[in-house]
């Protein structure tokens, strides 16, 4: 089954699959149910798309504090502690964890294989060994793929186009992330098929952003494109836009409000919600990823 969803109706979708099962199956029993919410990045940067989740869960009928419990673990960036953050919902005997960031995926499942799992990724589900196929994921884990990984050459692919005499063009990944490797051979690949110079900057804390957009600033880099499929990134959007206005380096990404600088702005794509009751066989959906661009300068010719 494939949808197309913008970024919080994703969230949305998860907590309508969260609801889906096993919490259905929980509602007649004493006991309150408990979601285990991990993610990858913070609480701060993440509050919309929680929001998001609250609203897929409330439309199936999920209060949180009413007749549901949420338990909420935040790595802040820090991937290495996201196994102990798993380890803990675990103990905690949640009725189902919601692993929503690729790295919060995969620390859900080497945690535990009897609770149920929803995740979120931005690459290939079936790749990252988190279900067996897209249609049938089987085990106990199921979820949302929004494809980012995908897209990413599609990114460097519009900046070229955007500004096609230029020959440098850099690319900014956390190498700290599941996924660091993969987005920075496929954007090397497609920079070499371009004939084009592929720089390739790392950030894995928020401490390392200046740096890197004054490394982009100094390689007379003519866009930068920022990986879409990071939490850190995505919860720092707006720092990310500004650091680009700032240093006058174009750059392109994966979210709006990495251009607008401002809140969340709902992006409209057809959407399915997960209602079944089979968990091994509930699908994986497949969501859509915008290409999102700030152009305020110019880069210089020699760029």
């Amino acid at each position: 089954m494939t949808s197309y969803i913008g970024r919080r109706k994703f969230l949305a979708t998860l907590g309508g699959a969260v609801a889906a099962w096993p919490l259905a199956a929980r509602a007649q029993q004493p006991t309150t149910p408990v979601i285990g919410f991990l993610n990858g990045g913070t609480a701060e940067g993440y509050a919309p798309m929680v929001a998001a989740f609250r609203q897929g869960l409330n439309e199936a009928g999920y209060v949180e504090g009413r007749n549901v419990a949420i338990e909420y673990r935040w790595a802040r960036g820090q991937y290495d502690r996201l196994p102990s953050l798993a380890a803990e919902l675990v103990q905690h005997q949640v009725t189902v964890i919601a692993a929503t960031t690729t790295p919060a995926a995969l620390a859900a499942k080497a945690a535990t294989s009897t609770v149920p799992i929803v995740f979120t990724t931005g690459g290939d589900p079936i790749q990252l060994g988190l279900g067996a196929s897209l249609n049938r994921p089987g085990g106990n884990l199921t979820g949302v793929t929004n494809w980012n990984v995908e897209v990413g050459p599609k990114r460097l692919e519009l900046a070229r186009e955007l500004f096609p005499g230029a020959t440098t063009f850099a690319l900014l990944v956390n190498p700290a992330n599941p996924l660091a490797a993969t987005v920075s051979k496929d954007l090397q690949a497609i920079a070499d098929t371009l004939g084009v110079r592929l720089h390739v900057l790392h950030a894995s804390a928020e401490a390392d952003f200046e740096a890197a957009f004054a490394t982009a600033a100094q390689l007379r880099a003519a866009a930068l494109v920022i990986s879409g499929a990071d939490p850190l990134f995505g919860g720092h959007a707006a720092q990310l836009g500004a650091l680009a206005l700032r240093h006058r380096v174009p750059a392109i990404y994966q979210y709006r409000e990495f251009v607008s600088l401002r809140g969340p702005s709902l992006r409209t794509c057809r959407s399915r919600r997960l209602q079944n009751s089979n968990w091994s066989s509930m699908p994986i959906p497949r969501g859509c990823s915008a290409l999102v661009y700030r152009r305020r300068c110019s880069p210089s010719p020699t760029r």
